[in-house]
């Protein structure tokens, strides 16, 4: 054997430690390229509205990046935006907390129950394809107040994505896991936490993270129809005065919070199953 193919230990606790290095410096090349990709979507913007292209669309009408970035700015000076941002995360936090407390044992259950899957399971597979915004009507009639009808739209919109997603994850276990847990004594308690809940995380948090991108799809729409307050509401009052830049900011608002919420979720996941392999383009 030659001497280079014989690794010294020191050589490979020089690997190991530059692993690290080469994950952050992957991690930094990632967000680069992200801030790049916004800066150039913005200059494009701006670019199409300040030359007042009309083409296939017409760009004329729609304000400029820098106009909405100027309204942009006075709105992060009132007590109105935040008022509108602390309802709708309001909303969204109640609704969305429901739809994770019942929605995953409900997954569960449906996964690993037949009578679960032929009773609930059943019902909710009628429900699903209702969109949550169409229940505004019954959630008007039936509920109190505004208030919890629009948390009601939340908790639905996310309840479904968590349930579907919960449900596939447990099935998708293999069964060997189960039997060996088995095998040395244990019963089901123990089956449902050393095999179930690991093995179904990855998914779980999968379905968490569309749940609420959907959520907020339908808040603001709930807003838009009979909110008194929410970021929905303010961006609908804004197009009803013809002030475009301030239906923008609403926009931009929204996707703000969409992506930080959802990514919030996506980097609790990573950090719950923190035992899955990655490549570094995941770290």
């Amino acid at each position: 054997m030659t001497t280079a193919t014989l690794r010294r230990p020191a050589d490979l606790t020089h690997t190991s430690a530059a692993t690290p290095s080469r994950v952050h410096s992957t991690a930094l090349r990632h967000w680069l390229l992200r801030i790049a990709v916004l800066c150039m979507a913005g200059a494009v913007w701006q670019l199409l509205t300040t030359a007042d292209v009309v083409a296939w669309a017409r760009f004329d009408t729609i304000p400029s990046l820098s106009e909405v970035a100027a309204a942009f700015w006075t709105s992060l000076h009132t007590t109105t935006y935040y008022l509108d941002l602390g309802q709708s995360l309001i909303r969204i936090g109640t609704g969305f907390a429901l739809a994770v407390l019942i929605g995953v044992p409900l997954g569960i259950a449906i996964g690993r129950s037949v009578g679960a899957n032929l009773t609930v399971g059943t019902l909710a597979e009628v429900v699903r394809p209702i969109p949550a915004i169409a229940l505004v009507p019954v959630a008007i009639l039936v509920l109190p107040t505004d208030e919890a009808g629009m948390v009601f739209i939340t908790f639905v919109a996310a309840l479904f994505p968590i349930v579907v997603a919960t449900r596939h994850a447990v099935r998708a276990l293999p069964t060997i896991w189960e039997d060996s847990v088995r095998t040395m004594g244990g019963g089901r308690f123990d089956v449902l936490c050393r095999v179930v809940l690991p093995g179904i995380a990855p998914g779980v948090f999968s379905g968490l993270s569309v749940g609420v991108g959907v959520a907020w799809i339908c808040l603001i729409s709930a807003e838009m129809i009979s909110g008194r307050l929410g970021v929905g509401y303010r961006t609908w009052q804004a197009y009803t005065v013809v002030d475009y830049p301030q239906v923008f900011v609403g926009m931009l608002t929204i996707g703000i919070l969409g992506a930080v919420t959802s990514g919030g979720i996506e980097l609790l996941g990573r950090r719950l199953t923190h035992w899955l392999p990655r490549g570094e383009e995941h770290a």
